[in-house]
């Protein structure tokens, strides 16, 4: 017993006073899309054991929210980049028949002690201070006791069981790890030797995958969740290990701002388009705001009638997201904290920006907002789709900001904390051509939410949910919801078709267009219209992870599909299953 315990110790040292042997990360080959029907619920997420956690809530009476709460905790553990305790995030929660939506607000806050100008000396996004106050599990409990069914500790346990007695890793998480030990610093800091420790391979080598990761810090972090709530995070031994960890690393999260923190029930943003109604989270998240603004200035232009990706629609999209991306900037931010002009999601407005837009030439960005001086010149997240048979759905995005946070883990507790810090403007009047923004809505604030690109959306007719969608990717999120509302309302693409087709994204600055299809002969023809009325072009390889849900019309069947961009599984449930 003493060898194996000085033989494990001396493991423990080799691997947080030396580099891991990692080879490059190469991104998993493209693999078909996944479709799965079925009538009884359906879950579609990042990770195919996580789909299965929340398929089988649903299996055992448990409703959607159950179901997403039992899986945002599996993603904790089996999704690790994205998934999470430690950040937070947006769930867009439609009950049922004749009941209205309402948005979860579980977005991290700024630390009591936080100020305007507190990265003017040190911009690292990778420190202590970058952390914002985590909002996840303080969320998934107030969704749980407004509309939960089964028991806390029915949906919280398969996370902590999973922590302790391991699970697969994919080539998914392969991937994710060996882009982890890429980055700088991340192989010899001390910063994050408890992230090598927790997270790297025993023997110190690549993950591979097929083996098993155990997780047994962060085991019984979950079981002490189960057990005793969500206050078990915010004023317990949790709350403790978090601060602790805060104190190593002059970070600034102290356990009276754990225990200020609250999620909170919001309306969501409302708009129509083609007769569909459709729901995405309110301000400090910006996607509900600008999709509904894009497709009430897309509307009117009839796109269905020209080819998807014609030149001529291509323009007028690009110019949608070119605009507003920009009243983005010069307004959106917690609406506690500043009022939000109240005009960006009606019809008139949008009326007006479309008959702003040249239809053979683009729109300098710079045009938009003569008055923003522009200085000389990550995207990590993770979105879950949830229906019931009783047709209660949830879409839901969560996020840690940057791939793994902080890179720090909370040493004994072996959970991620979130970088979100790095989503509030850093220098007043600073926005510069290159996407820096420094208007004022979104500088610092002590308890200030930091404003959010997350875009879950429930789409419904007649008052029943149609389709919900959403994606990670940071700004791109915005864009990647937008293109697939088009396609299934607009070009009625089948749910597969839509998620399946290339996507495009601009946000005003950089002023440019970045486009998946660019190397597709398809669209050699458009792109090169586009050149000539004046876009910037450029290639994207990947953009987002749109994992989705439809309800068939006719059948009543739920349709998952699984976005290849990033792998994950849609699991359905069905009655004679």
């Amino acid at each position: 017993m003493l060898l194996r315990t000085i033989t494990h110790n001396l493991l423990l040292l080799c691997l947080v006073a030396s580099p891991a042997v990692i080879t490059a990360a190469e991104l998993p080959a493209r693999k078909p899309i996944q479709e799965v029907r079925a009538t009884g619920g359906m879950v579609v997420s990042d990770s195919d054991i996580a789909s299965r956690v929340g398929r089988d809530v649903l299996a055992d009476g448990g409703n959607a929210v159950d179901a997403a709460v039992a899986t945002a905790f599996a993603l904790a553990v089996t999704w690790p980049e994205a998934g999470n305790i430690g950040g937070g995030g947006f769930m867009m929660i439609h009950p049922g028949p004749g009941k209205s939506p309402v948005c979860i607000d579980y977005r991290e806050v700024a630390p009591l002690a936080a100020t305007e100008n507190m990265f003017a000396s040190d911009n690292s996004r990778y420190k202590g201070k970058a952390v914002g106050v985590p909002g996840t599990v303080r969320g998934l409990a107030l969704a749980h006791q407004q509309f939960g069914n089964l028991p806390w500790k029915r949906l919280v346990m398969p996370a902590a069981e999973l922590a302790k007695n391991g699970f697969t890793v994919n080539e998914w998480l392969v991937y994710s790890t060996k882009r982890l030990y890429e980055k700088d610093g991340v192989q010899e800091d001390e910063r994050y030797a408890e992230l090598r420790r927790v997270y790297g391979r025993p023997d110190g080598l690549d993950w591979q995958e097929g083996d098993t990761m155990v997780l047994p810090d962060l085991a019984r972090t979950l079981r002490l969740i189960a057990e005793k709530g969500a206050d078990a995070f915010y004023r317990g031994k949790i709350a403790d290990q978090l601060v602790a960890e805060m104190q190593q690393d002059n970070g600034i999260i102290t356990r009276d701002d754990l225990a200020a923190y609250q999620a909170k029930v919001r309306e969501p943003i409302r708009g129509t388009y083609r007769g569909y109604e459709f729901f995405g989270p309110p301000p400090p998240c910006s996607g509900g705001i600008c999709v509904v603004q894009a497709l009430n200035i897309l509307e009117p232009f009839e796109l269905r009638e020209h080819p998807r990706y014609s030149s001529r629609n291509m323009h007028l999209i690009t110019e949608a997201m070119r605009r507003v991306f920009c009243d983005r900037a010069k307004h959106l931010a917690d609406q506690d904290f500043v009022d939000i002009p109240p005009r960006l999601t009606t019809k008139r407005y949008a009326e007006k920006l479309a008959s702003q837009i040249d239809l053979d030439r683009a729109t300098k960005s710079e045009a938009l907002a003569p008055e923003i001086v522009l200085a000389p010149e990550s995207p990590d997240t993770t979105h879950f789709s949830v229906i019931d048979r009783h047709g209660m759905a949830v879409s839901n995005t969560y996020t840690l900001e940057a791939s793994w946070g902080s890179r720090i883990v909370v040493t004994g507790a072996g959970f991620l904390l979130n970088n979100e810090m790095g989503d509030f403007n850093w220098q007043r009047g600073y926005t510069n051509r290159a996407g820096r923004i420094g208007t004022i809505p979104n500088l610092i604030e002590p308890g200030k939410r930091m404003l959010s690109s997350q875009s879950p959306f429930i789409v419904t007719n007649d008052g029943k949910p149609f389709l919900l969608t959403g994606s990670p990717g940071g700004r791109t999120i915005i864009n990647t919801v937008i293109g697939n509302l088009l396609n299934v309302l607009e070009f009625k693409m089948t749910l597969t078709e839509a998620i399946d087709a290339p996507r495009m994204h601009h946000q005003w600055f950089p002023d440019e267009l970045r486009f998946e299809g660019t190397e597709s002969d398809e669209h050699v023809a458009a792109l090169e219209q586009l050149r000539t009325r004046g876009h910037t072009v450029k290639h994207r390889d990947r953009q987002g992870s749109a994992h989705s849900i439809q309800v068939d019309q006719e059948t009543g069947q739920f349709i998952g599909v699984a976005d290849w961009r990033r792998g994950g599984a849609a699991m359905g449930w069905s009655f004679d299953n």
